[in-house]
């Protein structure tokens, strides 16, 4: 497949996606988010975030592929690395229903999954602030 067909049918998915979003959030706006418009912004919002995922894995792999085949090693051990985290997230997650909520009953899985997101978040932003201020100290140090 040339370059401009595939250019030509990424820019037509592209397309697609955004019409669809847009229609999604018009409709929503139209019925004045009601739960199902919004549960319909949401499991479009999972759709996009999983196509968004598997696009840029699946890209990088084949593109790692192409032009160094030995960085599949490297990229399967990173894709292992980040299974192990945020299994042992999970698993550390407790699921313990909100304190002082009192809505509809939610599920054990939801309230794992929630946990374990946040947790991942914390930790991420940890690493960040963390990988921030190492870079700042190591630049200081390397310039010296």
């Amino acid at each position: 497949m040339s370059s401009s067909k595939f250019e030509k049918i990424v820019r037509i998915l592209l397309v697609v996606l955004m019409t669809v979003s847009a229609g999604i959030t018009v409709w929503g706006y139209a019925v004045g988010f009601n739960d199902a418009s919004v549960n319909t912004l949401f499991y479009w919002a999972y759709v996009l975030m999983i196509v968004g995922i598997a696009a840029a894995l699946l890209f990088g792999i084949a593109i790692s592929a192409i032009n160094n085949p030995k960085n599949l090693i490297k990229i399967g051990i990173e894709l292992v690395a980040v299974v192990v985290v945020v299994g042992a997230v999970y698993m550390l997650s407790s699921g313990a229903p909100a304190q002082g909520y009192i809505g509809p009953e939610v599920s054990h899985l939801t309230l794992k999954l929630t946990d374990t997101v946040l947790n991942l978040t914390y930790i991420l932003c940890a690493v960040t602030v963390l990988a921030i201020i190492g870079g700042g100290i190591y630049n200081a140090i390397r310039n010296k």
